[in-house]
C-alpha cells in the first residue's frame, strides 16, 4: 500500500489511487474535508452544558473552547505542507488524525478548564493536518479538469458539515451528556485513521520528497511578504473570518440570551449556513466569466453594506431575532462570494512557493481571525451591538486591505501580478 499513484501534476494511466474507487476517493477526501468544520459547529448547542459542568462561571469564557481549537489549527497549518513535502502525505495525515482522536478522548474526560483548552488546542493541530493534506493528496492524483471534478464533489459534502453540524450536537445531547460530541469526533476521526491506514497509498513519489531547508523557507516567507497582492488579500481574510469567527463564537449566547429563542438555534444556524454554501456554489458558475476581483470586490462592498444597515438597525432599537437572521444571512452569501476568491488571488503572486504561501496563508488568517472574533465574542453583552458594530468595522477593514492590494483600484478585470509585486 505504500506505492506512488503519480507524478505531481500528471495522474498515471487507469485508477490514478489504487486499493480506492473514485467514489470512494471522493468520500474519503469529503470526510477529511469534514472533520474541521464538525469539531467546531457541533458543539455550539453543548457550550453552556460545558461551561457549568467545568465550572465556568462566565458565559463569555465558554467561548474559549472554540477559539482554543482555532489557534491549534490555525498555528499548525505553518508546519504540516513541509512536513508532507519530506515524509509523505501518508505518514503526516496518519500522524494529525492520531492526535485529533487522541484530543478528543482528552476532551471526554476533561474535568477542568484548563484540560479542556489543552484538549481543544490539540485537537486544532491533528485536525490542521486533514486540511492540508486533503488538497494536497487530491493534487497528487488529479489534475486540471479531473482535479476540479473531485475537489467539487467533495466539496459538496463539506459544504453541508456547517449546516447540520450543529443538529447532530443537538441530537447527541438529547440522549447523551455533552461528552457524547466529543466521542463522536473520537470516532470520527478513528474511522478516517483505519481508512488511510488501510486504503491509501502514499502519493509522493520518493523522488519528490524535499529536505526541510530552513534557508528555503525564508526565501519563500521574504517572497510572501514582499508582495503586496498576497499581504493586502491574505489581511482581508483575516478580517473577514474575524467576522465569521466573532459570529460562531457568539451564536448560541445570541439566540439564548438576546433573543430568549435557544429553540431556534439549530435551525437558524442551519438556514444561515445555507446562504454561504448557495453563494459558493455561485461563485463557482460565474467567477471564469465575470473574474475573481470582480465579483469578490461587489460582494465585499455588499457585505460591508449589510453590516452597517445591520449596525443601524440595532442602534436604532428595532432589531429582533427575524432581522438579525435574514442580515446574518445576507452577510454569509457575500462572505461565500469572497473568500475563495480573496484566497486564490492570494496566492496568484507566489505560485512557485505555493506550500509555503498556503500555509502562511492559512496561518495568519486564522489565527488573526479567531482572536479578532475572540475579541468580539468577549464583548457579548447581552445585545447584538457589541457584534454587529465590530463586523462593520472588520469589513471596513477588509475594504482597506483590498484597496492597499489593488493600489486603490478596485472592481478591475483580473491581471497576472508579478512574482515579486509591491
Amino acid at each position: 500500500m505504500s506505492a506512488p499513484l503519480s507524478t505531481p501534476g500528471h495522474p498515471i494511466p487507469g485508477n490514478p489511487h489504487p486499493g480506492m474507487g473514485f467514489r470512494e476517493f471522493v468520500l474519503f477526501i469529503a470526510g477529511l474535508m469534514a472533520t474541521n468544520a464538525i469539531a467546531i459547529d457541533s458543539m455550539l448547542p453543548a457550550l453552556p452544558e460545558i461551561g457549568e459542568s467545568l465550572g465556568i462561571d462566565t458565559a463569555n469564557h465558554t467561548q474559549l473552547v472554540v477559539t482554543a481549537y482555532l489557534l491549534g489549527f490555525g498555528g499548525a497549518q505553518l508546519i504540516y505542507g513541509t512536513l508532507a513535502d519530506r515524509f509523505g502525505r501518508r505518514t503526516i495525515l496518519l500522524f494529525g488524525l492520531a492526535v485529533y482522536t487522541a484530543a478528543s478522548i482528552g476532551a471526554i474526560f476533561a474535568g477542568t478548564l484548563e484540560v479542556m483548552l489543552a484538549a481543544r488546542v490539540a485537537q486544532g493541530i491533528g485536525a490542521a493536518a486533514t486540511r492540508i493534506l486533503a488538497i494536497t493528496i487530491v493534487r497528487d492524483c488529479y489534475s486540471g479538469s479531473h482535479m476540479a471534478r473531485v475537489m467539487s464533489l467533495a466539496f459538496l459534502v463539506f459544504l453541508s458539515v456547517p449546516i447540520v453540524a450543529p443538529s447532530i450536537g443537538q441530537a447527541i445531547m438529547l440522549v447523551a451528556p455533552w461528552r457524547g460530541i466529543f466521542l463522536m469526533l473520537c470516532a470520527l476521526g478513528a474511522v478516517l485513521f483505519v481508512w488511510t491506514l488501510g486504503r491509501l497509498p502514499e502519493t509522493l513519489h520518493p523522488e519528490d520528497r524535499s529536505p526541510i531547508s530552513f534557508a528555503g523557507i525564508c526565501h519563500a516567507f521574504g517572497l510572501i511578504v514582499r508582495s503586496r497582492v498576497t499581504v493586502g488579500y491574505m489581511l482581508a481574510i483575516t478580517m473577514v473570518m474575524g467576522g465569521l469567527f466573532g459570529f460562531i463564537n457568539s451564536a448560541q449566547q445570541v439566540f439564548a440570551d438576546a433573543f430568549d429563542a435557544e429553540e431556534l438555534f439549530t435551525l437558524i444556524f442551519a438556514l444561515i449556513a445555507v446562504f454561504m454554501a448557495a453563494s459558493s456554489l455561485l461563485n463557482a458558475r460565474v467567477v471564469e466569466k465575470l473574474g475573481m476581483r470582480r465579483v469578490s470586490h461587489v460582494a465585499l462592498c455588499g457585505y460591508l453594506a449589510v453590516t452597517l444597515v445591520h449596525a443601524g438597525i440595532v442602534l436604532g432599537d428595532v432589531e429582533n431575532i427575524w432581522t438579525f437572521s435574514i442580515l446574518q444571512g445576507a452577510m454569509m452569501f457575500f462572505f461565500g462570494l469572497m473568500v475563495s476568491n480573496f484566497n486564490s488571488m492570494a496566492m496568484e503572486p507566489v505560485g512557485h512557493v505555493a506550500g509555503t504561501a498556503s500555509s502562511v496563508l492559512g496561518f495568519v488568517s486564522t489565527v488573526g481571525g479567531a482572536l479578532a472574533g475572540f475579541v468580539l465574542g468577549q464583548n457579548f453583552d447581552g445585545t447584538t451591538l457589541p457584534l454587529t458594530l465590530g463586523f462593520a468595522g472588520l469589513a471596513g477593514a477588509a475594504l482597506c486591505c483590498v484597496a492597499f492590494a489593488e493600489s486603490g483600484r478596485l472592481f478591475r478585470a483580473d491581471i497576472r501580478v508579478s512574482d515579486t509585486a509591491t
